[in-house]
């Protein structure tokens, strides 16, 4: 059962056991604008919680994205070097950044469930 938790700083988390794809929010994204590129770390790359994992440009900014939890990435999203708008259309989804596996699962625990992420917004 995947549990989606978020961070202060507008990144997804969506668990299972120890693996993870992260990415950021629908709020992100719409507050972002049209997204024109994408730049991904590598497979095998590994993170610290809040090491810049990211960078998401649009029309109005670019945008670091954070590792929200130590990590290792398993796998990146290759369709967003054409399509980098699938994070517009489809950020839970299609928009996806990267796949992870969590060195420590327990740091989930400093994020957010999707009730207090949408006050956090509100």
């Amino acid at each position: 059962m995947k549990k989606i938790m978020f961070s202060a700083d507008h990144e997804y988390v969506a668990a299972d056991g120890d693996t993870a794809t992260i990415g950021i929010s629908d709020y992100a994204q719409d507050q972002l604008g049209d997204i024109v590129f994408v730049e991904l770390p590598q497979v095998g790359d590994s993170f610290k919680k809040g090491d810049e994992l990211a960078v998401v440009e649009s029309v109005k900014a670019a945008s670091e994205i954070y590792a929200p939890v130590d990590c290792t990435i398993t796998a990146v999203n290759e369709a967003l070097a054409e399509n980098p708008e699938q994070v517009n259309s489809d950020p839970l989804g299609a928009g996806w950044l990267v796949k992870v596996s969590m060195d420590n699962e327990a740091q989930l625990d400093d994020l957010m469930d999707e009730e207090a992420y949408a006050s956090h917004i509100a």
